[in-house]
């Protein structure tokens, strides 16, 4: 099991004007190239996997598929199944096309309720009725930072097809789902590592809306690493889903995003960092959960700016 030594270019610009290379070159050695013994039996148990993924015009997305506990796994850390059957997916999730034309995929499996979570990226192998076969490039635990604990205390079988809205402002309920969220899933890539699926959460209301096609996200203190910031760099193409927990919605987001550096941040928005990014919707949709979720909230990150210690 080799470690990996390197960052890109995009990872290594933001990380120098962030003053954190030498965090960084520390943190990297979590990095590996298989899924670590440890983290096997923790992705065999999830029901939910993100997912981030290219569509043919080499726009980003974001997703989340749900399924019985054992429908994500891996034997030997090298590649994992993602068992999905044909007539089981969803396909207003553009994820599933997406993976037939573009093979890089980024995961992220995340355990809201325990705070726990573990990302690996690779390439499709295999496509097929019964699901896919992902290839593991790099693998690595992330921090529990910033996840709000939620339960999910039912998960209902599949019903398809779903009801999908598609749109390129933000208006009405989409507006709504926005202004209510704590927790996002981002999607990004880059030309030689492909792509990559990660999580920003905050309290309630964090991403703001910048009119009716722009969202600005605050940047916290993280692991120093900055993959998806520096994939922003690369290429500014990000996708975003944000979940609706209480309706059962899920909206999902592909524009383009660019960092803002040094800002005026008189409410610690950005819990001492000031950077954001500002997310460009370029197209929305906004689906149901194919499967009836049922979530029940526990608490918010101790983390959190702005949560009282």
């Amino acid at each position: 099991m080799s470690k990996h030594t390197s960052f890109h270019a995009g990872e290594r610009a933001v990380q120098q004007n962030a003053g954190e290379t030498a965090i960084a070159d520390r943190n990297i050695v979590v990095l590996t190239d298989t899924v670590i013994a440890g983290a096997r039996p923790f992705i065999a148990k999830q029901f939910m996997a993100v997912l981030g993924s290219v569509d043919a015009r080499g726009r980003v997305w974001a997703s989340v598929v749900f399924g019985e506990p054992g429908f994500l796994h891996t034997d030997s850390g090298s590649a994992i199944a993602i068992e999905v059957p044909e007539e089981a997916r969803d396909q207003a999730d553009p994820v599933w096309a997406n993976i037939a034309a573009q093979p890089e995929l980024g995961m992220l499996f995340i355990e809201l309720g325990s705070r726990r979570r573990y990302r690996v990226n690779g390439t499709v192998q295999r496509l097929d009725g019964n699901g896919a076969e992902v290839a593991v490039r790099e693998a690595y635990p992330n921090c529990p930072k910033y996840i709000q604990r939620r339960h999910l205390r039912r998960l209902g079988e599949p019903v398809l097809p779903v009801h999908a809205a598609h749109g390129t402002v933000l208006r009405g309920t989409v507006q709504d789902i926005v202004r209510q969220a704590d927790t996002v899933f981002v999607a990004s890539r880059h030309p030689g590592s492909g792509a990559d699926a990660s999580h920003r959460g905050g309290p309630a209301g964090f991403v703001k809306l910048v009119g009716e096609s722009t969202l600005r996200i605050p940047d916290y203190h993280g692991n120093s690493l900055f993959n998806t910031l520096g994939n922003f760099t690369a290429d500014p193409r990000a996708g975003l889903c944000i979940p609706d927990f209480v309706n059962g919605q899920l909206l999902q987001l592909t524009g383009t995003a660019s960092l803002q550096w040094n800002q005026e941040d008189p409410d610690n928005d950005t819990g001492g960092t000031g950077r954001y990014w500002e997310f460009k919707v370029e197209e929305w949709i906004l689906r149901e959960t194919p499967q009836r979720l049922e979530w029940e909230y526990l608490d918010a990150s101790p983390f959190n700016p702005g949560t009282p210690a």
